[in-house]
């Protein structure tokens, strides 16, 4: 089984706006260490190289993130131990905070490549039902602690 993960970013003001061009900056350079890093699968794109475009309801607002990693471990080193961590640390100034979950995982079988509906289906799982095995955030998952000294849940 590989584990699938799912980030839905609210942006705060439109892509081509001064204050997100840090962000708009880096995103290139954060992709490619993904997909450079140990235990990285697959992540949603376009032809430009990004999701960005891909939003559900095609809401240039919102930035969708998809991919799959071989372990929840892959995962979390490279949310928590790259250069991912600094632009997540900045998150507040481009985004605009949600008061349900943005962020879900879930296990799919070797090979397979989730979608946007199957990935919003398990989202608003999470948010329905909570934490299962459907549907999950970091705190479901035994031996992954990095998230808990960023607060993430």
């Amino acid at each position: 089984m590989h584990l699938a993960q799912l980030n839905i970013a609210h942006l705060k003001y439109p892509i081509d706006d001064p204050r997100i061009a840090d962000f708009v900056a880096n995103l290139d350079r954060i992709n490619a260490v993904a997909e450079r890093s140990p235990g990285f699968v697959w992540r949603l794109k376009d032809d430009s190289g990004n999701a960005m475009d891909l939003g559900p309801d095609e809401d240039p607002m919102v930035i969708p993130n998809l991919s799959v990693w071989e372990t929840a471990e892959h995962l979390e080193q490279f949310v928590w131990q790259t250069i991912h961590t600094r632009i997540y640390d900045r998150k507040a100034e481009w985004f605009v905070p949600q008061a349900q979950a943005t962020f879900v995982m879930w296990w799919i079988a070797e090979g397979r490549r989730p979608d946007l509906t199957e990935a919003g289906d398990r989202l608003e799982h999470l948010r329905t039902h909570g934490n299962s095995d459907d549907a999950f955030g970091w705190a479901h998952l035994p031996g992954v602690e990095l998230w808990q000294s960023k607060r993430c849940a």
